[in-house]
């Protein structure tokens, strides 16, 4: 079968690693369906398994791509939630939590294999290529804002470095929740789709924003770190789930954090039941995900390559 893989690491030239060809597929396992992809996402995590983040040379070559929805064994059109093994479910009773491409076999490809638990029902009232966006970024941006910000409506929020996923699905959700939602960019043609997102405002990185607020959702870490902290309320918190620009800021800013009495809080992915709540409200409300791009598998390395420079605003899916 066609897919996008994995066949090298390059540290520093990620995409050098990116092969597109034929790839042997999935093998019947007990406990396991056989999903045909219809749409799968990019996220970041794509590139940093390029980079050997996360992936081991010895289970090279492997499919990428952790997002999907499509058609399973019975006919039934469903999302893949991409966290194996956190509880058992399909694999060992004591195997780790991994995410899909760090273990097992992707999604960027004509079929996947994944333990039944994985399996949700796609709601009708999404298309394949929406449901696909679901699984990593906005589930992520879901999981910050509701469970670990425990941000309420009425509540204010920044979010830095609108464009990416987790940022963008993050204004969208808090939009929809009754949030008053702030972001930032360097870019002004992010900024300005920010605000058509929901955002009340939205300024360049680092520019001082017109109230402190409530908690703040942190996926470009260094960069931002100190503008982050510095946003907060007294009690507020800062929910992070990545750092793209480095994990090392120059000043923590800790004086601030114990005298202010702020709350730092890391998040990652989420649970199936959140990606099951997401999946409803995406359907009871009306909200879509952003999609930048469609493009066909075979056109996958253009997707990795626009990811790469951060020209996108919004999920870069590919259909099969």
């Amino acid at each position: 079968m066609f897919a996008a893989y994995a066949a090298r690491i390059d540290r520093d030239q990620p995409l050098n690693g990116l092969e597109l060809g034929d790839r042997p597929a999935p093998e019947a396992r007990p406990g396991w369906t056989t999903v045909n992809v219809k749409a799968a996402s990019l996220n970041h995590h794509d590139l940093w398994s390029l980079r050997g983040v996360g992936l081991a040379e010895d289970k090279l070559p492997m499919i990428l791509g952790c997002d999907a929805a499509g058609i399973d064994q019975d006919g039934n059109e469903v999302v893949l939630h991409s966290v194996i093994g956190q509880a058992g479910y399909g694999v060992g009773p004591r195997e780790g939590r991994s995410i899909l491409t760090e273990k097992y076999q992707g999604a960027f490809a004509e079929q996947v294999t994944v333990p039944e638990w994985n399996v949700l029902p796609k709601p009708k009232e999404l298309s394949f290529e929406e449901a696909a966006c679901l699984p990593t970024a906005w589930l992520t941006a879901y999981r910050m804002l509701f469970t670990n910000a425990g941000v309420r409506p009425g509540d204010s929020v920044l979010v830095q470095g609108a464009g990416g996923g987790v940022a963008t699905a993050a204004i969208v959700l808090g939009k929809a929740a009754g949030l008053k939602v702030f972001a930032t960019s360097r870019d002004e043609a992010k900024r300005k789709r920010a605000l058509e997102l929901g955002a009340v405002e939205a300024v360049e990185s680092g520019a001082r924003l017109p109230q402190r607020v409530d908690a703040v959702i942190e996926t470009v870490g260094a960069a931002t770190w100190s503008h982050s902290i510095k946003s907060l309320k007294p009690g507020g918190t800062v929910v992070i789930s990545g750092a793209t620009s480095g994990d090392r800021p120059s000043h923590a800013e800790l004086t601030r954090v114990f005298f202010l009495e702020l709350k730092i809080v890391g998040s990652t992915m989420g649970s199936k039941d959140e990606l099951e709540d997401l999946l409803s409200f995406c359907a009871a409300t009306g909200v879509r995900p952003v999609i930048d791009e469609t493009l066909p598998l075979d056109r996958a390395r253009e997707g990795f390559e626009r990811m790469e420079a951060g020209g996108q605003f919004g999920k870069i899916v590919l259909t099969v």
